[in-house]
């Protein structure tokens, strides 16, 4: 029997859009006479099956309901995906249908039909062409979806018995591959209690539940809790083989409606259990609101963030100094759809390409637009790539610096924001020295006499940006393995982008002249553990000596040219706290105008790989190149 249904729905769901349409509407022709049937004989108490005064009320409502339920658009819906979308096409169609009907039998009066037929023929009718499109949708899916997947079907439950957690089950009825067991809730109370039909189960009993129904992935459908509280769930869940996914912030899901596709992995920053400090409007507000602002590289992770932060702070015009015309024309178009959907007045956004090393065209912008605060973010960062081009890295990242620094200070800005790194301190990499290089000529200038105050801020990796190990562990995962380790002791400190741009603005905004500014970037991470963590939570376990039959397997491939194993925010040790929480400032020793102009000229005319290293220790005496020489000669 199950067969010769799902071979006629087979049938059905191969025909055209019309035709679909047109046996639809049959269906409603047919609906509507038995509702009218049904109506007639409950109001005259005997079963009538066809009369006069059935024929005339077929006549009217056949005719009112044709127009209306076309110009609604009852027919455009697709009815496997029914849901409260149609229900409420429903109920605007029998508001209108109701209107005539009750006119014409209920006030006007036909001879021969009851007056109450009006008001109780569109409420039988209405129920009965609700409980149609709800059997059509069950059977499309249920029956016909679920009968045709042939492959292995996850069983999952839904941690989080809200409304985010409802409007999910609700989406993933119709996915075949998907079995739903039921709702995860940490209220006791709720045990046992029913939700849209079905159970809820306290979290307390979740390695039972895992086990009795072989539960393979657990959605985390709590978009709106802290990121410590996710993570004690998270801790919780993770010694289970089970996939874990999430959804993202209420705010991010633009139409407030919850669905299927709305599901995404889990990051590190819901790992983090850090919750971001709310802003300090006053710090945000005093190097931004009312100015003209420039990023340049503001086409760089850190760079587009700090540009989107500053459209939504009041800047009166934001200037986007970028090399590269496609991450221009990105950032570009993002921020421009930001200020549309934010519906933010009077603030201009101008693209402009160019190189910071280019001291012409730098003049050009700053004469031409005049700017107020420039973040200079605008820096070559991958590690290998600038140890395998140390004379690019230095002329980028310390002539670049100086070539922006030196328009700010002839143009008078009020100031000057240097973005900085945690591989600037005590550097082992041509990156990092020459970081440290350009943070020592922002200390310069400020020492000169001039209006600009010249700062910079340090932190550590951000996530999700370029070369993050994050995105590069999830593909080796997702490849079968093995996860790729430099070293099973390397640790680093990890802040989100919008964190990490927010402080730097705010950093801005306490500067007073010469300050290197540290953010609090919490507790570093043994990336071995972020990598085990990250396998866990895919349902999958690491293969090692005492686990030989795991999924992923984790290889250590040794550290990379100038890596360090432990990386360092401050290079003494006599931090002062400002009056944010998370921003500290250090006070370092650099060399003087003078030492740094002789410097600095010796690296313009500067074309080897060796002596571009010499010059950089130079600044750096602490500069201890590890990098194999006969490298750098392959790499050039």
């Amino acid at each position: 029997m199950t067969a010769f249904i799902t071979s006629i729905l087979e049938k059905i769901a191969g025909l055209s859009r019309w035709q679909k349409q047109a046996i639809v509407l049959f269906l409603d022709i047919i609906l509507c006479v038995q509702s009218i049937w049904i109506a007639y004989s409950l109001r005259i108490g005997v079963w009538v099956y066809w009369d006069i005064a059935v024929q005339k009320v077929v006549l009217v409502a056949i005719l009112t309901m044709l127009p209306v339920f076309y110009f609604v658009g009852v027919y455009n819906a697709i009815f496997r995906y029914a849901g409260s979308g149609m229900m409420k096409t429903l109920v605007r169609a029998f508001m209108v249908y109701s209107v005539p009907t009750v006119v014409i039998f209920a006030i006007i009066g036909l001879s021969g039909v009851p007056r109450t037929i009006g008001i109780i023929q569109p409420i039988i009718f209405f129920i009965m062409v609700g409980f149609s499109r709800v059997t059509a949708r069950y059977l499309m899916v249920d029956v016909l979806g679920r009968n045709k997947f042939g492959g292995e079907r996850k069983s999952f439950l839904i941690y989080g018995a809200g409304s985010a957690g409802q409007q999910v089950a609700t989406s993933m009825r119709s996915e075949p591959t998907m079995q739903m067991r039921g709702f995860v809730d940490d209220d006791k109370r709720l045990n046992g209690q029913k939700l849209d039909g079905d159970k809820v189960f306290w979290s307390g009993n979740l390695p039972n539940l895992i086990e009795k129904y072989a539960v393979t992935d657990i959605l985390l459908a709590l978009p709106n809790i802290s990121r410590k509280k996710r993570r004690l769930i998270v801790d919780q869940i993770q010694r289970f083989k089970v996939h874990v996914q999430t959804l993202p912030n209420m705010k991010d899901i633009v139409d407030g409606q919850v669905s299927f596709n709305d599901i995404r992995e889990l990051d590190i920053e819901d790992l983090l259990g850090r919750e971001p400090v709310t802003p300090n409007e006053l710090l945000l507000g005093r190097t931004i609101v009312g100015k003209t602002v420039m990023v340049t590289g503001a086409g760089g992770s850190i760079g587009s963030e700090l540009c989107r932060q500053i459209v939504l702070s009041g800047a009166s015009k934001l200037l986007l100094f970028e090399l590269s015309e496609f991450s221009l024309y990105q950032i570009e178009k993002e921020l421009k759809k930001l200020h549309s959907e934010n519906g933010l007045q009077g603030i201009e956004v101008v693209p402009i390409l160019g190189s910071v090393s280019d001291p012409n065209r730098l003049m050009e912008v700053f004469e031409l637009w005049q700017p107020d605060t420039v973040f200079h973010a605008a820096a070559y960062k991958h590690v290998p790539l600038v140890e395998a081009n140390p004379v690019e890295g230095m002329r980028n990242n310390v002539l670049g610096t100086f070539e922006v620094a030196n328009a700010s200070y002839q143009s008078q800005i009020s100031d000057f924001i240097l973005i900085s790194t945690d591989k600037a301190v005590r550097p082992t990499n041509m990156m990092g020295a020459t970081k440290r290089c350009a943070e020592q000529v922002v200390q310069a200038f400020a020492e000169k006499d001039g209006t600009t105050k010249f700062s910079m801020v340090r932190f550590g990796n951000v996530l999700g940006s370029s070369g993050s190990v994050v995105p590069l562990f999830r593909q080796q995962i997702e490849m079968g393995g093995p996860i790729t380790l430099t070293h099973k002791d390397v640790t680093r400190y990890f802040m989100t982008i919008p964190e990490a741009s927010q402080l730097v603005i705010q950093a801005g905004g306490l500067a007073k002249g010469g300050e290197v500014f540290v953010l609090d970037m919490g507790k570093s991470v043994r990336i071995i553990d972020l990598a085990r963590t990250m396998v866990q939570l895919s349902g999958l376990t690491v293969r090692s000596d005492d686990n030989p039959d795991g999924d992923i397997e984790i290889v250590e491939v040794g550290l990379r040219p100038g890596e360090k194993l432990y990386e360092e925010l401050i290079i003494g040790n006599n931090p002062t706290q400002t009056i944010h929480d998370r921003i500290m400032m250090a006070h370092e020793k650099f060399v003087d105008w003078e030492g740094i102009v002789e410097i600095l000229h010796e690296m313009r005319n500067c074309r080897d790989h060796h002596k571009a290293i010499a010059l950089v220790q130079k600044l750096v005496p602490e500069f201890e190149h590890r990098r194999d020489n006969n490298k750098i000669e392959e790499a050039s």
